[in-house]
Order: structure tokens, then sequence, then C-alpha cells
């Protein structure tokens, strides 16, 4: 059997920038998860079985983190998958849900991160989850004195550059633009605007990617709570509820590393296999999807995706970056909420936050970031090592909407 899904309730903390709040994970958690609650109208008692996400942290951080909330002895299982753990958690509860096991499904995303979070040892890692991501990166370009994500990204836009005459400007831009729709959104860590110029002259960090390009380090949490079609009709939930059309999770193959080019090691031919599978799933395309929240880590991955969904050809991505067609007045409106780059990236609570997003847009509560007329959301969530989830999202389809989904 399988089940329709719905999100009924979503809620996040604000992201910090580290060590400036005084909180633990058991309270960041206690707070998404009670406003997701809340929001959803039922209490932790209804729910089921919960999966929690974080990277950084101990065994079984999500029982202790949810004993905060309740203590009603319910399956709770932790889930890392790197920086798509968020969405990974989202995926599992979603499954429960439509294979029976449970009518309400907890997911929760967390992360209280450190400065030496992402770069442990201070230097190249010997024995990663990225070993063979990074023989390609080393064996290509060599290890240069920068974060490894920032080279690993980096790289993939000096070879955008290369190969398709992608301006240093057009990557600039993504990050012009989230940093501007940043501002009308309270939960960001960040809500400065800045101009191009002051983005591409902002401190250097791996060529071509400036400080304002990259996404920060962060703590905070996200949560979603996730119901079956009899839940929603039970509790007269039919107006809040948006539903997961379809959703996919891939992994790398030889793809990524045969080929010896960066732009496929960061993962685009995981997006690309994720969206086949969800548009197949929904029975939709890119030209139905009204708002995007995709993982723009660092300012070149947005347009890596732009391409690999489907926005435009191959090559490109720059040219629509700068055109106006991603933000408020163009085709799709790419992350409203700021993205990683301005709302920020507590690793384990970016993919559900993403889900917070395209909620309250898909029911009109984004206030001054509103998308008019979103019906359908897309949302994508990457992590090196490797994990792709691309999950489609519609609004009304219970009563019946332009998705094509019938109540």
């Amino acid at each position: 059997m399988s089940n329709r899904t719905f999100v009924i309730g979503v809620g996040m903390t604000k992201f910090e920038k580290i060590e400036t709040r005084d909180w633990e994970y058991p309270a960041m958690v206690a707070e998404a998860v009670g406003t997701a609650l809340a929001d959803a109208g039922i209490g932790y008692d209804a729910v089921r079985r919960a999966a929690a996400g974080y990277v950084f942290g101990p065994s079984t951080a999500g029982q202790r983190a949810l004993y905060e909330v309740g203590l009603t002895g319910i399956p709770v299982i932790n889930v890392n998958n790197n920086c798509a753990t968020g969405s990974t958690a989202l995926m599992l509860a979603r499954e429960w849900v439509q294979a029976g096991l449970a009518d309400v499904a907890l997911a929760v995303g967390f992360e209280k991160m450190t400065k030496d979070a992402l770069n442990p040892s201070g230097g190249m890692p010997k024995v990663t989850t990225v070993d063979r991501h990074l023989e390609v990166l080393v064996g290509t370009r060599g290890w240069a004195n920068a974060p490894m994500t920032a080279q690993f990204f980096g790289n993939a836009a000096r070879e955008h550059m290369e190969r398709h005459g992608t301006t240093a400007a057009q990557i600039a831009s993504v990050a012009v633009k989230n940093h501007r729709h940043s501002v009308n959104n309270p939960y960001a860590q960040f809500r400065d605007e800045y101009t191009l110029d002051q983005v591409l002259g902002d401190k250097p960090i791996h060529d071509p990617l400036t400080r304002s390009q990259c996404s920060p380090t962060s703590d905070g949490a996200a949560a979603a709570v996730i119901v079956s079609e009899r839940f929603v009709r039970e509790h007269g939930l039919e107006g809040r509820a948006v539903e997961i059309l379809a959703q996919a999770l891939t992994t790398d193959t030889e793809e990524a590393f045969a080929t010896r080019s960066h732009i496929d090691v960061v993962g685009t031919p995981m997006t690309r296999a994720a969206k086949e599978l969800v548009f197949a799933e929904a029975g939709l395309g890119i030209d139905d999807v009204d708002v995007i929240e995709l993982h723009d880590c660092f300012s070149i991955n947005e347009i890596l995706t732009y391409e690999a969904l489907g926005m435009c050809p191959e090559g490109e991505g720059g040219t629509l970056a700068e055109s106006g067609a991603t933000t408020y007045g163009g085709r799709w409106v790419v992350n409203p909420s700021g993205g990683l780059i301005s709302k920020g990236h507590p690793l384990g609570a970016t993919g559900l936050a993403q889900c917070a997003e395209l909620t309250w847009q898909l029911r009109g509560e984004a206030g001054a970031r509103q998308v008019d007329g979103a019906k359908v959301g897309l949302q994508h969530n990457l992590g090196l090592g490797g994990a792709c989830v691309v999950t489609l999202y519609g609004a009304g389809t219970l009563n019946g909407s332009d998705t094509g989904k019938e109540g």
C-alpha cells in the first residue's frame, strides 16, 4: 500500500552564528518541534515514529533531544547523510506514513557546530568518506590552503568558467540575490543586502569564491510533521496540508569519478538522477514549478543545480543567474528564504528548514517573501559523500489543483 503523504506542521529556530547563543541541541529541538506540533495542532502523543538528523553529535542524540519534547517511548531513528541529513530524515518519515506504518511521523534535524567541525585536522584529511572525491580534487588541481569544501566547489566554478565562459560576476550574482531575499526572513543568520561589487570584493576563500558566496557554520534546528491522507481528512486539515508529491534519494555513481570533472564530483549527476525520478513519479516538469529551495552551499552550486534541474541548458546557468529569471518577477523564485548562503547551514537542519520554507510558501504564509500564486515547490538538498534528495510539494491537492493531483 502507498498512502499519500502531507506536511501539516513545520517549525524552525532562527539559525545562529556558532557560539553566539547559549543553548544546547535539546533546547533547539524542543523549540523547533514544539513549533511544528503547534502548527499541526496536535500533541507529541499523536506522533508514532520520529527520524532525527544530525551530522556532528553523539549516538542517540535524537533520543536525548526529543526527551525534552516528551517521553512516549516511540521509535527514534538517528540519521546522518552529511549535508542532506535533514531531507533524508524527512524521506524516512514520509516512507513510514506512505507504507502505512504510522499515520503521524516526525522529522527533525539539528546541529550545534564548532569552528573546527568541517576541518578537524586543520588540513587535508587522510581518511574520510570523500576519499574518492579527494583523489579527483588533488589529482587534477592539487591541494590548496583553503577549506576542503570550498576547494571542491571553487574548482567546480573554475571548470564551469573554463568550459562555458561563465564569469565571476555571474557566479557572484547568485549571492547578491540570496542575500537580498534574506532581508525578509526573520529566521536567517544574515539579513544584510550586498551589491555585486561588495560580493566580488569580499574576502577571498578559494578563487573565484569570496566569503559572502559561501554558506556559514551555523547552529539551529527545524522539524516537520508528516501525516496520511486519512489523518488530514479526519482532522479537517485539508486547507493547511501540503502534499509531498514525489521524493527521491540518490547517491554517487561511477560518473562522479570517471570523468575527473569537479562539476561531477560535487554531485551534479546525483541531482540530475533525482530530478528525473521525482518528475516521473509526479508527472510534472520543471515548468510546473513555481518556487524552489535549493542547496546553495556555495554560489556556484546554485548555477550547477539550475542546469541539473533542467531550468536551462548545460553551460547557461550563469546567464540564467544574472537574467532575473530566478527572483521575484522572474520565471521561478529560487531560495526566497535566502538559501544556505544567507539563512545559514546547520547541516542536520538544512533540509527541514527548506521544507518549512516551501510549506509556508505553498500555504501563502511567507509574509514579505511570499511568492505570488505558488502551487508547486521543489526542494534540493545535497551532501558530498554522497547523497542528494529532491522533493516536490503541491498545495491544495486534496481539493484538486493545477498540479494534476486530485482528491
